[in-house]
């Protein structure tokens, strides 16, 4: 039950090819709300087929924000995005709308729920330097000069991910502040949306369901043109965006066409790809997300999703 003028930001998330879009698409339509996009691929105009983005017609039924609002060459930032992002709330409580909020990409998903950047410059130079010291010596290398720096140790970093790796060196270094020491300042940074209240459901479905929806999926991606969409990207030097060519489909669309990768191989490459990735969306939504609904996609329902 909500209460008089309580602000709510209802949020449906789940893994890649769940049934995310159609379920929100008939929520919003019912309750009088507007969507606005947490996919990390979403924003980007002209990545349409390997992003799985909704069609034109279901764009028309509900109002999007936070579609088509980037080049594809330019890489979005989470400050952008938060900017973005309340200026559409705001917009859509301005006007007495409800505000669903969908995807399933984690580090864009938290900005509504908790602190996710701080205010530290690194200065370009220190970037560069860092940069080279990886290029020339390897991740064990910085791995030892930041825990030269952390003589507490180094948490839950994952020291395997260079660039995880990489952001806490420059950080540390430009800061002059321990690992430690930087996530206690950012706890009590302000939450990006405070003052709302969320509510969180969790779309998904048993394992087997899901890998034959995504098996189904990329055929379908390829039967819609995802080479020739990839070719058209890379014209516009989308390259330069890691996040959008790095992203499964285009990084394996771009090797195969690199001949990295045997046309034959494409499908079964960005299948195994993708249930990689709902692995780790699982293990985000079970251990990062606060409080939420875990809602099974065959039974949902819109009358049930966000009732308590």
């Amino acid at each position: 039950m909500s209460l008089p003028n309580e602000k709510i930001l209802h949020v449906l998330t789940g893994p890649t090819a769940v049934g995310k879009t159609e379920l929100a698409l008939r929520w919003a339509g019912a309750n009088n709300a507007e969507i606005v996009s947490c996919d990390s691929l979403l924003f980007y105009r002209g990545m349409d087929i390997g992003t799985a983005k909704p069609a034109p017609a279901e764009l028309a039924r509900v109002p999007h924000h936070l579609v088509d609002v980037c080049d594809c060459a330019r890489q979005m930032d989470i400050a952008r995005y938060i900017a973005l992002a309340r200026a559409a709330v705001d917009d859509i409580a301005s006007r007495g709308k409800q505000i669903l909020v969908t995807g399933g990409s984690g580090f864009y998903l938290k900005a509504f729920f908790a602190p996710v950047i701080d205010d530290i410059a690194v200065p370009p130079a220190l970037r560069s330097e860092i940069a080279g010291q990886l290029a020339a010596e390897g991740l064990p290398a910085l791995v030892a000069r930041l825990r030269a720096l952390n003589p507490e140790g180094l948490g839950a970093l994952d020291t395997a991910n260079p660039r995880r790796v990489t952001r806490a060196l420059e950080r540390c270094r430009a800061s002059g502040l321990t690992l430690a020491e930087l996530a206690a300042d950012f706890a009590r940074r302000p939450l990006p949306f405070a003052g709302w209240k969320t509510r969180i459901a969790v779309l998904d479905r048993e394992r087997d369901d899901l890998e034959k929806r995504i098996a189904i999926r990329v055929d379908a991606m390829l039967a819609a043109g995802l080479v020739d969409e990839v070719r058209r990207l890379r014209a516009l030097g989308f390259e330069k965006n890691t996040s959008g060519s790095g992203a499964i489909g285009y990084r394996e669309t771009l090797a195969m066409l690199d001949g990295k990768l045997p046309p034959e191989s494409l499908a079964a490459e960005i299948t195994k790809n993708t249930r990689g990735l709902v692995k780790k969306q699982r293990t985000w939504f079970r251990t990062q997300l606060p409080a939420h609904k875990l809602i099974d996609a065959d039974s949902a329902t819109i009358g049930t999703i966000f009732a308590a």
